[in-house]
């Protein structure tokens, strides 16, 4: 019983803040996608499943903005819309013509959206 237990506190202290899950999910998102970077980008399987998975991640994102209970001033529900509308149209227009602009910029926003939900300096571009 005494191990159950302590296995539970483990895992309590060790659980993301929903921030920090959303900013950990961006930046799996981040990475899939940048794995394709510095290649010759062409319609692939890969390349597809790591697109879908970052409209998930942007669709369950806007979503949550979209909630009328979302505590979020306005301003920044519709900046995230806004945001969202966005990836989702660079996400069909890799998919139709791959192009490292295009696949980078998805990179960044992630990037840029994780570190705001982490409290974290802006990364730098590389």
């Amino acid at each position: 019983m005494m191990q159950g237990a302590n296995a539970y506190a483990k895992v309590a202290r060790s659980a993301l803040s929903p921030r920090e899950a959303e900013a950990a999910v961006l930046l799996k998102a981040a990475g899939r996608l940048q794995a394709f970077s510095g290649q010759e980008l062409s319609s692939s399987a890969g390349l597809n499943e790591a697109l879908m998975f970052n409209q998930k991640v942007w669709t369950i994102l806007a979503g949550a903005v979209a909630d009328p209970t979302n505590p979020l001033p306005d301003e920044i529900r519709q900046n995230v819309t806004n945001i969202a509308v966005y990836v989702f149209r660079t996400i069909i227009d890799v998919m139709i013509e791959p192009s490292a602009r295009k696949l980078d910029a998805l990179v960044s926003l992630n990037h840029h959206l994780a570190a705001g939900l982490q409290g974290s300096p802006v990364p730098s571009a590389s």
